[in-house]
């Protein structure tokens, strides 16, 4: 089946910027506040960190953009290739980056997530639940496997929860080194881009921020606190 699945496919050129969204805070938090009272000293212990520890990335202008970039080039695309897991497209011996061109696409593919994952394997059920959620916005560019076309004619590529073909085809794009692919979200009607090359990823930078609350009938979406964006049911 996966052979005359890629014999079918087309590819997407695609240059634009992908909506990246992740667990964060809305306000930042101290790592060394704990370790002393004095602010100077949590100043002294960062500039520590940043002299010695191996940058992932360098800035052109390093003197000017330099922690900002590296922390934000760290959170929105190189994490998920440090720490592998198991997800639609990777059976979790590699790394995919996952983002789409559309903000709701995220929110619901990460909400789906949160509750039927994270929460559930924890045995926290309960409405009243938050976590919040930081959104970059990632440019990507590359030529990219189009699996759009194929989700109603193959439907185990859409399937809801059962990844043992999707994971099959996720290893075939790894070991072919094709950069990665965009499908149908499961979730909503949307588009999920599956990056498998960071080097066609570039210039990550702060789009907003969302906060995610369990509620009795779903999960309520904030961008602004008090004010709901989307109820996911």
């Amino acid at each position: 089946m996966i052979d005359s699945l890629f014999s079918r496919l087309s590819l997407t050129d695609v240059h634009e910027d992908l909506f990246r969204n992740i667990v964060s805070l809305r306000k930042s938090v101290d790592l060394f506040d704990d370790l002393s009272e004095d602010p100077a000293e949590w100043t002294s212990a960062t500039n520590l960190e940043l002299a010695t520890k191996p940058k992932v990335f360098s800035s052109h202008q390093p003197v000017i953009q330099r922690p900002f970039e590296e922390s934000a080039w760290n959170a929105s695309i190189e994490y998920p290739f440090r720490h592998w897991m198991r997800s639609r497209y990777s059976d979790g011996s590699f790394g995919i980056w996952y983002g789409s061109d559309a903000l709701k696409t995220t929110a619901y593919e990460t909400a789906y997530h949160w509750r039927f994952g994270f929460l559930e394997d924890a045995g926290f059920v309960q409405s009243g639940i938050s976590v919040e959620r930081s959104v970059y916005l990632v440019r990507c560019d590359a030529a990219l496997l189009d699996f759009r076309a194929c989700v109603k004619s193959v439907p185990a590529l859409f399937h809801p929860h059962d990844y043992t073909f999707t994971n099959q085809v996720g290893l075939r794009i790894h070991h072919e080194g094709h950069p990665g692919l965009v499908t149908k979200s499961v979730r909503c009607d949307g588009d999920l881009f599956a990056v498998f090359n960071k080097g066609v990823l570039s210039n990550p930078r702060q789009s907003c921020y969302l906060t995610y609350t369990t509620t009795d009938s779903g999960i309520k979406i904030e961008r602004k606190r008090g004010e709901a964006l989307w109820y996911i049911p």
